[in-house]
């Protein structure tokens, strides 16, 4: 009962940041931009639905995990991270290109704590 709880209240936290980051923040929706963006080092933070086809899914990861970046699976299929983002079509996979909301002089979104060295480079911590 109370780990059932937990999870629900997880859960609605990470929809409520994700909500946050579709109104404030810059994103991109699907797999080819998603790419795009990570090959770039404009993504910051992918996102991938759990039911993401597992060629696909391998292949995001492979490429955050040569650019450093942190990836989430959502628990969720792809209609409910379409509807989680605002949107009225699936989406498999997503892409936070600047979270821009700003918590105790750190920008934070998703519970992902970001910070900066000096030379610029962005480091990414995904808090649960």
């Amino acid at each position: 009962m109370v780990a059932t709880k937990k999870t629900k209240k997880a859960h609605e936290n990470i929809n409520s940041r994700l909500a946050l980051v579709m109104k404030s923040g810059k994103y991109t929706l699907g797999y080819k931009t998603t790419i795009k963006s990570i090959r770039t080092n404009k993504g910051k933070f992918i996102i991938i639905a759990n039911n993401c086809p597992p060629l696909r899914r391998s292949e995001i990861e492979y490429y955050a995990m040569l650019a450093k970046v942190g990836v989430h699976h959502f628990n969720g299929n792809n209609v409910d991270l379409g509807t989680t983002c605002g949107k009225y079509y699936r989406v498999s996979c997503l892409s936070i290109v600047d979270p821009v909301c700003v918590s105790g002089g750190l920008p934070r979104c998703l519970g992902l704590l970001a910070w900066f060295d000096n030379l610029g480079r962005c480091f990414l911590l995904f808090i649960v």
